[in-house]
């Protein structure tokens, strides 16, 4: 039991678990952002995925990882305006646009990673962003081991966590955030652009999501594999549904899915079945969302094209 409880309870995982959550955070963040404007962006993991090629093909060009981080960005950006194009201008199913998205995003990357490096499946080893040692937080005992040398975008992606939080709950453009994602026909009545908002919210979606994946490529690696994000924009759009549209909710549910991603690596080394861990972060994702999605109640307007009258 004790060695149990150890493997369970270790800093060494609970550290790993922090990175694993890192791209989850970001990308959940952004998927608050949009859905609280009132578009659904089942887009998440396709933005990820080229913020990762991305962040990768400007850290090999230049050697520069950190101007990787602002092409990813830029990257997930455009795609962001796109979703945003097709379901506010054009009012298309948000679901469908952003399953589309998803899939032009695997295939382009598949064709560029093959076109630009000649290469199936891996690109050539890249410049990365190094961890950094906090030196007060790193002397902290228990607490030092976990959080006192990580990848600077985990600490950015905590950081994000708050300013989030604050933007959305604090300040008058959250609060007009939060109109257009409830009742759109009120918030225009009282002088709020509506299609401006949502606009810039699915931008801002797309540049979080962009650096969940420049995370993946130049962070916790440091190449591009065909595929990498391995569903987690799904994960990290599960975690905003968890986390009930709220971001220190969704940075909970994406620790937790951190957790078991950490513990299932942790798990193979002592001999459990490989194949059943590689399981373990979905299966709990889905126990979570049969759990809890009957209790979250999303914004109202969420996945309804506005109308301008």
């Amino acid at each position: 039991m004790g060695e149990v409880l150890a493997l369970l309870f270790n800093t060494a995982v609970f550290a790993a678990a922090l990175r694993m959550a890192t791209p989850l955070i970001f990308a959940a963040l952004g998927g608050i952002f949009s859905e609280r404007s009132g578009v659904v962006n089942i887009a998440l993991e396709g933005m990820m995925l080229i913020g990762a090629f991305t962040a990768m093909f400007v850290s090999h060009q230049t050697g520069l990882p950190w101007l990787g981080v602002v092409g990813a960005v830029l990257a997930g950006i455009v795609i962001g305006l796109l979703h945003a194009f097709f379901c506010i201008h054009y009012r298309a199913n948000q679901v469908v646009v952003g399953t589309a998205i998803n899939i032009f995003a695997g295939g382009l990357t598949v064709f560029l990673l093959r076109y630009y490096f000649g290469a199936a499946g891996t690109s050539p080893s890249v410049p990365t962003i190094p961890d950094i040692t906090i030196p007060v937080l790193s002397q902290i005992p228990w607490i030092g081991r976990i959080i006192g040398r990580q990848n600077p975008l985990v600490y950015l992606a905590l950081l994000a966590v708050v300013v989030a939080h604050l933007v959305v709950y604090r300040t008058p453009w959250g609060l007009r955030l939060r109109a257009v994602g409830e009742h759109p026909r009120a918030a225009d009545t009282v002088g709020v652009h509506v299609f401006r908002m949502r606009y810039l919210a699915v931008a801002l979606s797309g540049a979080l999501a962009g650096l969940g994946g420049t995370y993946l490529s130049i962070a916790h690696l440091s190449r591009f594999s065909e595929g990498m994000t391995a569903g987690r924009g799904f994960i990290a759009l599960a975690a905003v549904i968890f986390g009930k549209w709220t971001p220190y909710g969704a940075l909970g549910a994406c620790l937790f899915f951190g957790y078991a991603d950490a513990l299932q690596m942790r798990l193979q080394d002592v001999g459990v079945p490989t194949q059943f861990m590689n399981m373990l972060p979905y299966v709990l994702t889905m126990v979570a969302l049969a759990g809890f999605i009957g209790k979250s109640v999303g914004p109202k307007a969420s996945g309804e094209p506005y109308i301008k009258g």
